[in-house]
Order: structure tokens, then C-alpha cells, then sequence
């Protein structure tokens, strides 16, 4: 009986009064540093930090090399565009854009009865596209007008480029062409190389 009991004592005592098994998370230390049973909370807080250090890292990557794909050069095809172009019209617009920039050589100044555009030695021409570079404004012509006596600066400066105003200066005389800017003026008859009149300050503005 007593045999019996001890060993259900010893039974008891081993299933119920044991220490605990270490918890899993927890490290036992030598027990020369202690002893005991210590939390593994620190080689968890050191884990979570060298993750989160490593995430900023591979962030921090991303967004240089998103920056470096910003500032390359972008990749585009070396083939250049090809513009359709068609057979009609394409003669005009190209005689158009050729004639401009041209500039008369010599300068004409003509009457009424000079053709206008661009002058040469070969096709003399009054310049219609005369421009001042004393006052810095495009000459105006009237074909068939010429200036009156009593025209003067101040009257060209005050009423330059409006023809209703200009036109109480201006007199009615066939073959005459009558130029002016804000400060120069001239009635013309007959085809005048304009390099003859030193005091004008007119040169072709091109056409």
C-alpha cells in the first residue's frame, strides 16, 4: 500500500510539479551569466530594425534609378518622319518660299507708272517694301498723289500711317507716286536709283 502511494506521489510529481519547458521565444542563459530564462524580445527588435533598414535601402535604390531613367536621353527611333507630300502645289509653295528674303539691289523709287517689287540692273522695279531706319517705320506710296508744299516733319509725325489724315497734304498730279515715313517724305515721276538722294534713310525691308 505504501509502495503504491509512493509511486503514485512520484507519478503526480512528475506530471505536475516540473518546471515549465522553456516557451518557444525563450533562450536559457548559462548560469554563470545569470542564469535563467531571458525573453527573446531584443533579437526580435534587432530582426524588425535590420529588415526595416534593409526596405529604406531597396527604396531609396528604386527611386535612384527611377531619377536616372528621368534624366536619360529617351530612346527614340532613329528613323526619320517622312512628310506626304503631293505632286500639285507643291511647285507654287516652293517659288513662294524662295522669293522671300530677297532684297532690291539697286533701290528704286518710281512713279505711278513704275511696276513695283523687287530691283535689279536687269529689272528695274520700284520697291514696295521700303523701310526707314532713322524713324523705324515702313514707307507708305500713293500712286498718282504728290506732296504739298506746306507738308512738313511735324505733320508726318502726328498723322503717320492713316490716309484720311495724310491725304489734306497730299495733291492729286497723274504719273506721280508720293512716298513717305513718319520723317521723310518724296513725290517721284520718274525711275530714281534711291542711292541719288543721300539725305533718305530708306532701305528694301526685304520682300
Amino acid at each position: 500500500m505504501a509502495k503504491d502511494l509512493d509511486e503514485l506521489l512520484d507519478e503526480v510529481e512528475s506530471k505536475f510539479c516540473r518546471p515549465d519547458p522553456p516557451r518557444l521565444g525563450m533562450v536559457e542563459r548559462p548560469r554563470g551569466c545569470g542564469g535563467g530564462i531571458l525573453s527573446n524580445d531584443r533579437n526580435r527588435a534587432e530582426a524588425k530594425e535590420t529588415l526595416r533598414s534593409a526596405e529604406t535601402f531597396e527604396k531609396e535604390d528604386d527611386l535612384d534609378s527611377l531619377i536616372n531613367e528621368i534624366f536619360e536621353e529617351p530612346n527614340f527611333d532613329k528613323k526619320p518622319f517622312k512628310l506626304k507630300s503631293k505632286s500639285s502645289g507643291n511647285t507654287s509653295v516652293r517659288a513662294s518660299i524662295q522669293g522671300l528674303g530677297k532684297s532690291c539691289s539697286p533701290v528704286y523709287l518710281g512713279g505711278a507708272a513704275a511696276p513695283c517689287g523687287i530691283g535689279t540692273n536687269t529689272s528695274q522695279r520700284a520697291c514696295d517694301h521700303l523701310r526707314c531706319i532713322a524713324c523705324d517705320f515702313w514707307v507708305v506710296s500713293y500712286d498718282d498723289y504728290m506732296w504739298d508744299k506746306s507738308c512738313d516733319y511735324l505733320f508726318l509725325r502726328n498723322n503717320m500711317p492713316e490716309f484720311h489724315k495724310l491725304r489734306t497734304k497730299l495733291v492729286k498730279k497723274k504719273g506721280t507716286r508720293a512716298y513717305a515715313c513718319q520723317c521723310s517724305w518724296r513725290s517721284i515721276e520718274d525711275l530714281t536709283d534711291l542711292q541719288t538722294d543721300q539725305q533718305l534713310r530708306w532701305v528694301c525691308g526685304k520682300h
